[in-house]
């Protein structure tokens, strides 16, 4: 393994939506891949559909052993280049159901802090790395609907934010890129309403569409990138306009 040239990159939540897309794209590209996700089945699909080198592995962001199951796969692929955190959940939750607020800072909060320290502990050792984070526009303001989303993802923000000064306090060659999609094609994607037709072509991108624009974000080593780029007027907005009402 430490012959093979090509760069190497982890993708944790590699089984659907986004994180498929990018695992698809880093192949086309020639990246060997470490493919994680709960959905182990799913990833030995994907794993037949790209090479047979692909080594993927069953984590859950919350469980005790996720850390060893990281490193296992950080040592089969000979140390990692890119690591890219894509697991997420989310629920509306107007009834304010305590147990699925729960579960969403569970897998949100502490599973997105644990792989982060994970990824930036091994590129600190290394010397060079790059940490993606696929947040989100709703980490810009709360929502009634999914008001432990909306705060989940603010925290994956200034998390990635208060790990890029740490690296940058160290002199290593380590980047940090914040995405923040807004509707993706996913099962994530849970308006709290349906969204008119043309609403869905304005605001909603492929999860192709998404890959493409990380791999861009990615060769740039940027540290944020919207998805899409119209998103960045959205921010706009949200941050200056006040609440209707």
């Amino acid at each position: 393994m430490g012959s093979d040239s090509r760069p190497t990159a982890v993708i944790i939540g590699a089984s659907s939506g986004i994180g498929e897309a990018l695992a698809y794209q880093l192949h086309r590209e020639g990246w060997r891949l470490g493919l994680l996700a709960r959905r182990l089945d799913r990833l030995d699909a994907v794993r037949q559909a790209l090479a047979p080198d692909t080594i993927v592995r069953r984590m859950d962001v919350t469980h005790d052993d996720a850390a060893a199951i990281f490193e296992e796969i950080v040592r089969e692929l000979g140390g990692v280049d890119l690591v890219v955190i894509s697991a997420g959940t989310g629920h509306n939750n107007r009834d304010l159901d305590a147990e699925l607020d729960a579960d969403t800072v569970s897998v949100n909060v502490l599973g997105f802090m644990r792989t982060a320290q994970l990824a930036v502990r091994h590129f600190l050792e290394r010397g060079r790395g790059h940490l993606v984070g696929i947040t989100s526009v709703a980490a810009l303001r709360g929502n009634g609907a999914g008001a432990a989303y909306a705060a989940s993802k603010a925290f994956q923000s200034l998390y990635l934010d208060g790990l890029r000064d740490l690296v940058g306090q160290s002199g290593r060659q380590i980047a940090i890129t914040e995405v923040q999609p807004g509707f993706v094609d996913t099962a994530m994607m849970k308006p709290d309403r349906p969204l008119p037709a043309a609403a869905r072509w304005l605001l909603v991108a492929s999860p192709e569409t998404a890959s493409r624009r990380i791999m861009r974000a990615i060769r740039k080593r940027a540290k944020h990138a919207y998805i899409t780029r119209r998103y960045a007027l959205v921010a706009l907005a949200l941050r200056i306009l006040p609440r209707p009402g």
